[in-house]
């Protein structure tokens, strides 16, 4: 990226910060206190504007989407798609993939008040999940961003389990404390990204069960590791697998599945025992093909318009992942 490129970026995000904090704080606000019907129609409005004017986000959608049904072939980066022209079956998929980000954002901001009572309301937890957390304390709880994202610790927490997870900045540092202490409001102890090795391996340690997304980009650098992902190249954290491993806790891949009545059923996907763990890689490919396989059957509760296919492997890392995936 040229020097002239981070300027511009700089001054973008400087001048954006004072609307994200309107954005967030009157999330807060108004979100917060608003009735569950209510709160689902503001989302939903919300989301048809976005999708209205998020013209790269919709076009990037559609190539993610492609990608999932095999209709794109791209030995490469993949970019946006030049031009948006779904069909009405791709349309109808990224408008509700739309819906499903806002409503996910606003159970967010909706639970900072009377956190359990709402997450009472908005969701529950199947037999095989219950029965599951009743038998493994603690686990490592590993999904993606598919369907409700941030119901899912809150449930498994209602179940009796200390839960702790993991966040990124989002936008500036105060927004981001901000927004940590919103997801905390039900008692999980959230842990910023950077230095998150050492208090989650304790907290696992303490008996506390970790809550972790493994679907987005994760630099080789900062722990990740090269997987398939619909037959794609992608960097992704083998944190799950890792703290498996070392703190001796099975893994349970699970996902929040949108319900007509507009709340959620934390539901199971796989299991595996921390003995399975022990092979760091091949553990971080099944789960990533645990989530591929809800994705592939529920594309619309999967953040489409996220740049999961941005970067691609020397010929060293890729030569290695092709032998690791034949085998």
């Amino acid at each position: 990226m040229s020097t002239k490129s981070r300027d511009i970026k700089k001054i973008k995000r400087t001048l954006r910060r004072p609307f994200e904090w309107l954005g967030i704080g009157l999330g807060i606000l108004i979100f917060s206190n608003l009735p569950r019907r209510w709160m689902l129609g503001v989302c939903d409005f919300v989301s048809a504007v976005m999708y209205r004017f998020d013209d790269k986000g919709r076009r990037r959608s559609l190539a993610n989407l492609r990608v999932i049904f095999g209709k794109i072939e791209c030995d490469g980066i993949l970019h946006p798609v030049k031009v948006y022209d779904p069909t009405k079956a791709e349309e109808k998929i990224i408008r509700r993939s739309y819906r499903n980000m806002a409503r996910t954002v606003g159970h967010a901001f909706w639970t900072c008040r009377n956190a359990v009572e709402r997450v009472k309301q908005s969701g529950e937890m199947s037999e095989a999940g219950k029965k599951f957390l009743a038998e493994n304390n603690p686990a490592v709880t590993v999904s993606g961003h598919i369907g409700c994202w941030e119901i899912l610790s809150q449930l498994a927490l209602l179940e009796g389990h200390q839960m702790m997870s993991v966040a990124k900045d989002i936008g500036t540092g105060g927004m981001t404390k901000l927004l940590m202490k919103a997801r905390t409001s039900i008692g999980q102890e959230i842990v910023h990204a950077d230095g998150a090795f050492r208090p989650l391996m304790q907290g696992l340690k303490d008996g506390k069960s970790l809550g972790l997304l493994v679907d987005q980009l994760v630099k080789i650098k900062d722990g990740g590791i090269w997987v398939r992902f619909f037959g794609r190249p992608i960097p992704v954290s083998a944190a799950p697998a890792f703290f498996s491993a070392k703190g001796k806790a099975p893994i349970v891949v699970a996902w929040s599945r949108p319900l007509k009545d507009g709340r959620y059923r934390c539901e199971v996907v796989a299991t595996y025992k921390k003995e399975d763990a022990r092979d760091i890689r091949g553990m971080t490919q099944k789960c990533i093909c645990d989530l591929e396989r809800i994705i592939r059957r529920h594309p619309s509760t999967w953040v489409l318009n996220y740049r999961y296919f941005r970067k691609w492997p020397d010929e060293k890392e890729m030569a290695e992942l092709d032998k690791r995936t034949t085998l």
